[in-house]
């Protein structure tokens, strides 16, 4: 996905996670084939990706909030990839701390390679201690084992049937992993908006996927990103995310929130490119709907009517 290209817009997809958040209530009744209308709806509106989240165990004292779906990333994208044409796959993201970096190698090389190179491999260091004490996998210090785990990643996702990769807490070689990506060069994003996450992605990624920032926090920390880029001598294409505030197109005849983005196609567009001004080059996007037939107009409307405005 090149960011030279104006503002392009993805989503993050319902039904698959359902934090309290961000889920609407029709998604608690839903299922697969919700999934695939909106996947499918997104793929021919011209969406550039669909994105899909990693928690693989919620504890207790967070399900009320949280709730405890959790749809499988690989599983989930891999199911949209056979019913879709073009529209990229985004773990938004991958706790790949949570596993060994072959096991993650296996997994997505796998799509990629089955979805014809559709792979954007968006990571993130975790939240949940419960879910790294279960997993056997160290919380205190996943941020540096994110670090890590990219650099072994890079290797395991490259194009060589035997990987190498020789670090402080993992170490392979004469292994051969097959089939391998259909990519030369897997995209890879990094997530969270801490200090740590920013110099990660700036360092170490492709991309930067923040959290949710407010649109005032991000232009300095895009512009952090570019000194240290700059400052360290990382080059190639850099690819700057955000995500939206929620969005309605047209004039909603119910309750959409304060914080809704609603209006004319022209009047949410207006909106929308002052994320490009800041220097974002693709935007998250999730609509309010109060159920799959309005999600999928949203995202039909959307397409026709306000994505062209955005290029």
């Amino acid at each position: 996905m090149s960011p030279s290209h104006g503002l392009q817009y993805g989503i993050q997809l319902p039904v698959q996670s359902q934090s309290t958040l961000y889920a609407e209530p029709w998604e608690a009744a839903a299922g697969p084939d919700d999934l695939l209308a909106v996947a499918r709806a997104a793929d021919r509106a011209g969406f550039a990706y669909l994105a899909s989240c990693d928690h693989v165990a919620i504890p207790r004292r967070l399900a009320p909030a949280m709730s405890t779906v959790w749809y499988d990333p690989v599983a989930t994208l891999a199911f949209l990839a056979a019913a879709t044409e073009r529209i990229r796959l985004l773990s938004h993201v991958a706790v790949v701390g949570l596993r060994h970096p072959l096991l993650t190698a296996k997994q997505y090389a796998t799509l990629d390679h089955l979805s014809g190179g559709r792979l954007i491999l968006g990571v993130g260091a975790g939240h949940v201690r419960e879910e790294f004490e279960a997993l056997g996998a160290d919380f205190e210090r996943r941020g540096s084992v994110l670090d890590e785990t990219v650099d072994a990643l890079r290797a395991a996702l490259g194009p060589e049937e035997f990987p190498e990769h020789h670090g402080k807490l993992y170490a392979f070689e004469g292994l051969g992993q097959r089939p391998r990506p259909a990519q030369e060069r897997v995209p890879v994003w990094v997530g969270g908006s801490s200090p740590a996450a920013v110099r990660r992605a700036a360092l170490k990624g492709d991309g930067w996927l923040p959290q949710g920032d407010p649109r005032d926090r991000l232009p300095a920390r895009i512009a952090r990103i570019r000194r240290l880029r700059e400052e360290e001598g990382v080059a190639g294409p850099f690819t700057v995310g955000a995500i939206a505030e929620p969005l309605y197109v047209g004039t909603p005849a119910w309750d959409v929130g304060r914080r809704t983005v609603s209006g004319t196609p022209e009047a949410v567009a207006e909106s929308l490119r002052t994320y490009r001004a800041m220097g974002v080059d693709q935007l998250q996007v999730r609509f309010r709907s109060r159920g799959r037939a309005e999600l999928v107009a949203q995202i039909e409307e959307f397409g026709e009517e306000v994505g062209p405005l955005l290029r």
